[in-house]
């Protein structure tokens, strides 16, 4: 077993080494989500956290961890008698991003059900968390429905499998963890609300704290053994300050004053529900203990609202986490301190107030409970802007491409009208790919509409089916005893359909004549409202632009919908329209990413009134070339919609002749809207030679 690294010999990171710590002095905090840019030591810390968490007492031989002096009167191993307890480090337990369902909450016993006839259960890795800690890395990645099992556990403390003929229930208390990189894609609001605490990191910009993060890191690879050594005494020192705060926690008192606080706070920040609530009490209950006090205090208020609330007051997906830490403390301002009681004498190493770690306060201590904003291991003040590069005489425009780029001048970014609900878009058939929200498909879950010989090796065994193959041939294969004889032929795959996410491919026309009567504003609201829907949907989005002479792709496809919105703030329009570039800049991105991901899908969506003024660098007719690259979409079955942005009282129609070139259909920006009474677009066509027309 290689040898983590030490907790406290994190740099940095004052907030994220604290949330993690609380969990470990009070797990019914609720967990952490940690979200940050890559290689800013997230998985490190929490693999660190994990040497930190005191011994468990198990029950011998119980695969599901029961306490010997509390066992769990329903465990599937019990019930328990009474006798020698074993010891063993708290685990942490990791999920990874594909795992199925089966492997998270267990499933019935295949090979003991088939080989002896018995129904046996296999626990999963909620079982095997129980009692210490399970890390998702990349939770933004994981499957909703691996979400929403992971969730429910760790809400109710216990593990519920009703399935293939188990019945089966077991505790599952455990300290959930999450990762995620939001440039990869954000968690849905109401799988946000169920973290207890979240935590923002990113690496330092001064220069002295990064050489001591390369130092250390260089030293640990060279001899993790002796670099673990040398910071084993500010491990023990931590791991007594987590037991003593545990056994402080019960003693903490919430007094009135604090409640009305965290009330206050709440509401004042107006969060839904009533959790946030809930997680704030906790919360500050468990920074009193760790500080080694008996009651609650203004301070740890403040602590807990600016780890429990920024990822609860987000209004909309779009909105970042963050908490306005001016109106917080007027707030909290608005009552009166209460009387503290006398505080006993710190009786462990670390437990006063005043300690800022087991390394004395130095920043890199990983304890006491660090000034929000303040400090030495305050974020450091944006650096100021370098100097400009000179400006360099750019090079004279030939004549042809003074006259393609000639048109309305460019004009400043617009903001977006109000987003709306959009209709449902869908690509048609049946798709295999990734778990979404959007098109139908065969997944791996989902309901079970059959049963075929598995292609390749088997991931989802339809036992009733695998049964009825085998059943004729019993006699035959001399069964003699209770077990079925199985061969490998007989084994049948369960087919499921579900939903999958698409490769929604935004190409959005800049061009002048968009800017015209100020459309664009209306025009990036559409766009908006497609994004928040392909947002919910768990599709990957990407955003083409075209004006002037050339398009070009302002988003290459990525699962952070957040990212797409922002590009689309400050899309500037102006200069004409190379509708048939943009066309073809579609298509190349369409073709690279069906190399990378086969099993996607995508539907493309063009939001522009038709008109083809600039062919760019190709040359020729613009309306040609725009004709003959939508048809060469059309050829490769792209599904496609066009928004038609055309307004006036004169519609010259050339969204719909373009459509009909896509053979998608065309829906107007009204008609985009799910209460429109303008028609249900229920699915965005293939292109095929028959479907020439425009809805």
């Amino acid at each position: 077993m290689s040898t983590p690294y030490p907790f406290t010999a994190l740099v940095g990171q004052s907030d994220l080494r604290l949330a993690l710590l609380l969990n470990a002095v009070s797990p019914a905090v609720g967990g952490v989500l940690v979200r940050g840019e890559k290689g800013t030591a997230k998985s490190t810390a929490v693999r660190a956290l994990s040497t930190l968490l005191p011994q468990v007492d198990v029950v011998t031989g119980c695969r599901f961890s029961c306490a010997p002096t509390a066992p769990d009167p329903a465990c599937p191993d019990g019930p328990h008698e009474p006798g020698p307890a074993a010891a063993r480090p708290a685990r942490m337990v990791e999920l990874p991003v594909g795992a199925s369902e089966d492997r998270l909450v267990g499933a019935l016993d295949i090979e003991r059900a088939l080989s002896e006839g018995v129904k046996a259960f296999e626990p999963g890795l909620l079982a095997d968390a129980h009692r210490g800690i399970l890390y998702v890395d990349e939770v933004n990645l994981l499957h909703d429905h691996l979400i929403d099992l992971l969730l429910d556990a760790a809400a109710m403390g216990a593990s519920y499998v009703e399935r293939e003929g188990v019945s089966v229930r077991h505790a599952a208390r455990f300290l959930l963890v999450g990762t995620m990189n939001p440039e990869e894609g954000e968690l849905r609001p109401q799988l946000l609300d169920r973290f207890g605490l979240t935590v923002e990191v990113a690496a330092s910009r001064e220069p002295l704290q990064r050489v001591e993060v390369v130092r250390r890191r260089l030293a640990y690879e060279d001899d993790p053994a002796g670099f673990a050594g040398r910071w084993s005494g500010d491990e023990d020192e931590v791991r007594s300050r987590v037991v003593a705060a545990r056994a402080l926690l019960p003693k903490v008192r919430l007094g009135d004053t604090s409640l009305l606080q965290i009330a206050a706070t709440c509401a004042g920040f107006e969060v839904d529900g009533m959790r946030a609530d809930i997680v704030m009490a906790r919360t500050a209950t468990a920074l009193a203990a760790w500080a080694g006090r008996t009651e609650v205090r203004k301070e740890d208020v403040r602590q807990a609202a600016l780890l429990a609330l920024p990822h609860r007051r987000r209004r909309n997906p779009f909105d970042a986490p963050g908490l306005d830490e001016e109106k917080l403390d007027r707030i909290l301002d608005g009552f009166p301190d209460e009387e503290p009681d006398p505080e006993p004498e710190p009786e462990g190493p670390g437990e006063g107030p005043e300690d800022g770690g087991p390394d004395g306060g130095g920043p890199d201590g990983g304890g006491g409970v660090p000034p929000q904003g303040s400090g030495p291991e305050a974020p450091e003040a944006e650096p100021e802007a370098p100097d400009a590069p000179e400006q360099r005489p750019e090079a004279q425009p030939s004549a042809q491409e003074k006259t393609e780029a000639a048109g309305p001048a460019e004009q400043a970014p617009v903001r977006a009208a109000e987003p709306f609900r959009t209709k449902m878009l869908s690509v048609p058939g049946l798709g295999e790919g990734a778990s979404g929200r959007r098109s139908r498909a065969r997944t791996a879950h989902g309901r079970t509409t059959g049963a075929q010989r598995p292609r390749g090796q088997l991931t989802k065994l339809h036992l009733s089916a695998t049964v009825h193959a085998a059943a004729p041939h019993q006699k035959a294969r001399g069964r003699s005893g209770r077990g079925l004889v199985v061969r490998k032929d007989d084994l049948r795959q369960a087919t499921r359909e579900g939903r999958e996410g698409n490769l929604v491919l935004f190409l959005v026309d800049a061009s002048g004549s968009m800017a015209a009567r100020q459309r664009m504003s209306a025009v990036k609201g559409a766009v908006l409202s497609l994004l928040l829907d392909a947002y919910q949907r768990r599709d990957k989005v990407g955003l083409i632009t075209f004006r002037g002479a050339s398009a070009e792709l302002a988003l290459p496809p990525t699962s952070s919908v957040d990212a797409a919105a922002a590009r689309l703030e400050n899309l500037p329009t102006g200069g004409r329209t190379p509708l048939g570039a943009g066309l073809l800049k579609a298509h190349e991105v369409l073709r690279i990413e069906r190399l990378r991901d086969p099993s996607r899908r995508p539907l493309l969506v063009v939001v522009t009134d038709g008109r083809a003024t600039s062919a760019g660098s190709v040359g020729g007719d613009p309306r040609a070339l725009s004709a003959r690259s939508a048809r060469l979409l059309a050829a490769g079955g792209v599904a496609s919609v066009v928004v038609d942005c055309e307004s006036g009282p004169v519609r010259l129609g050339l969204a719909g002749v373009l459509a009909a070139d896509l053979g998608g259909l065309a829906v107007t920006l009204d008609g985009l809207r799910a209460d429109s009474l303008a028609g249900l677009v229920k699915n965005v066509r293939t292109p095929s030679p028959t479907l020439r027309r425009a809805a």
